[in-house]
């Protein structure tokens, strides 16, 4: 007969499912201090040694670290998706910001059909507070805080999508965009013009998933990325024919 006895689950076991079901979720970020010893003991309602235990799991499966002297932190789980040399590749060659974003394009235009039909109300609220700091954020001259919330609003949708391969795959590369491995993204937003075009794209892609209206966001999320790639396309160009126009002027003074 297919059964066997049921044994009770160790109390050090049920806290390392329970932490890796909140990193798995993207609810726990890489990087991010976990409460103290004593504090989160408590709040798992277990012995710390039963929590050291657990801890210890984690620091073997890769997923917590401990820092001398600042505590327990959350591992890289995300550094290890594309190799250093990989990384620098991307970085020295346009095409792979043409192919990240087309990547972005495809995925995120999935995501926000999948967050308009799945999404909780509360991620659709999640969104729609990350947006409405968006706003406030677009009425200050410096563009650097409006340009991380832009990267917030979009991993929102990600997560409001609950598919966390996808999580944690466009976590990665968001994380690769924040470095500015792709490009310069607060370049974006220095123009004002431009700064108003994209909060006008993140509004009507905002207004479809309050709707839950899965065609209407998925068709705003790819008119933004369109745009986006169109912005970069001509500023590549144009930094090209600066380029050429400095040359030029060299020989022009040389002669």
């Amino acid at each position: 007969m297919p059964f066997h006895k049921v044994t009770p689950e160790k109390l050090s076991t049920a806290v390392t499912r329970q932490i890796e079901k909140l990193i798995l979720r993207g609810i726990l970020c890489p990087g991010e201090r976990l409460p103290a010893e004593r504090e989160l003991a408590d709040r798992f309602g277990v012995s710390r040694p039963s929590l050291r235990e657990a801890v210890a799991e984690l620091q073997k499966k890769g997923l917590l670290t401990s820092k001398a002297g600042a505590g327990i932190f959350v591992a890289d789980v995300l550094g290890s998706a594309f190799s250093p040399a990989l990384v620098q590749l991307f970085a020295e060659h346009d095409e792979a910001v043409f192919d990240y974003i087309s990547f972005r394009r495809d995925l995120e235009g999935l995501a926000a059909d999948r967050a308009a039909r799945l999404g909780s109300d509360t991620d659709l609220k999640v969104i729609q507070a990350v947006f409405d700091k968006m706003e406030a954020a677009h009425a200050k001259p410096n563009p650097r805080n409006e340009a991380q919330l832009d990267a917030d609003f979009h991993m929102a949708i990600i997560e409001a999508s609950h598919n966390v391969v996808m999580l944690h795959m466009i976590r990665s590369m968001f994380q690769l965009l924040r470095e500015g491995v792709f490009y310069n993204r607060q370049v974006m937003f220095k123009q004002r013009m431009t700064r108003d075009m994209l909060l006008d794209q993140h509004r009507a892609i905002n207004t479809s998933l309050q709707a839950r209206d899965p065609q209407n966001a998925r068709a705003a999320v790819i008119q933004h990325l369109d745009y986006v790639e169109q912005c970069l396309s001509d500023q590549h160009k144009a930094d090209r024919n600066e380029a050429i126009a400095r040359q030029r002027f060299e020989h022009e003074n040389a002669r």
